[in-house]
C-alpha cells in the first residue's frame, strides 16, 4: 500500500490539466505538489525521496524526456510516469530507454490506477 509519505509530483504547464489531476489523485490520498514549468521543478531543493513523477512530454521550454535526462543526472531516481497528448511508439521507446514506468495517453481516466501498483511494489 502506498504511504502517506508518497508526494506525486506533477509537472504539466496547462493550469487546468495540472488542477484537475491533483484533484482527481487527491481523491485517491496521493499528496500531490504542483509544478507549471520544468524550471520550477528544476529549482526544486527539497524532492522527496519516495513517490513519482507524473510530467508531461510536450511543454514550451524543455520537453518532458530532457527534465527526467536531468533529473537523472542529479540523482533523482523516482519512477516517472509521462504523459502525452499523442503517444507514439517512438516515444515509448525513448521514455523506456530513460527508465520511465510508462507513457500514459491524454485524457487520463485513471492515473491513480497506474501509480498505486509501482508505489507498492517498493519494499
Amino acid at each position: 500500500m502506498s504511504k502517506a509519505s508518497d508526494a506525486i509530483l506533477l509537472v504539466d504547464d496547462d493550469a487546468a490539466v495540472r488542477h484537475a489531476l491533483k484533484f482527481s489523485l487527491e481523491m485517491e490520498g496521493f499528496d500531490v505538489r504542483l509544478y507549471p514549468t520544468p524550471d520550477a521543478l528544476l529549482a526544486e531543493n527539497d524532492l522527496p525521496a519516495e513517490g513519482c513523477l507524473v510530467i508531461d512530454y510536450r511543454m514550451p521550454e524543455i520537453d518532458g524526456l530532457e527534465l527526467v535526462e536531468r533529473l537523472r543526472s542529479r540523482g533523482v531516481t523516482l519512477p516517472v510516469f509521462l504523459i502525452s497528448g499523442r503517444v507514439t511508439r517512438s516515444l515509448r521507446a525513448r521514455a523506456s530507454s530513460l527508465g520511465i514506468e510508462d507513457v500514459l495517453e491524454k485524457p487520463l481516466s485513471d492515473l491513480a490506477a497506474s501509480i498505486r501498483p509501482v508505489l507498492d511494489a517498493r519494499p
